[in-house]
C-alpha cells in the first residue's frame, strides 16, 4: 500500500511488484541503437514474491529484497505510480 502526497492510495500486490522489476536482468538493457538485451525468461518461484525487506534509495526509490535472493531492482516513486495506475486501469 502506498499513500501518495496528493492523498491518493495505491495497492500493488507483491507478485505484481516483482513482475514489474525494472532491473536489467528482468527487463533488459538497451544499447545506443535501441536494441534490448536480456537474459532468458525464467519462471518465478514461490519465494520470488516473498518480500524480506525494503531499503530506501535516497529520497527517490525503494529497493526490495526478495526471498529468492533477487535485490537489484530500483523502483523510483514515479515508476511505482505508473505501475499502480496501469494496474488500476487493468482492473476497470
Amino acid at each position: 500500500a502506498i499513500k501518495w502526497e496528493d492523498g491518493r492510495e495505491s495497492f500493488i500486490s507483491l507478485e505484481q511488484l516483482r513482475r514489474h522489476c525494472p532491473c536489467a536482468a528482468c527487463k533488459g538493457e538497451m544499447d545506443i541503437m535501441g536494441n534490448v538485451y536480456k537474459g532468458p525468461d525464467t519462471p518465478l518461484t514461490e519465494k520470488a514474491a516473498q518480500l524480506l525487506r525494503i531499503q530506501y534509495v535516497g529520497a527517490y526509490a525503494i529497493q526490495p529484497v526478495w526471498a529468492d535472493g533477487h535485490s537489484t531492482g530500483l523502483y523510483s516513486f514515479d515508476y511505482l505510480r505508473r505501475i499502480a495506475e496501469s494496474l488500476d486501469g487493468a482492473a476497470s
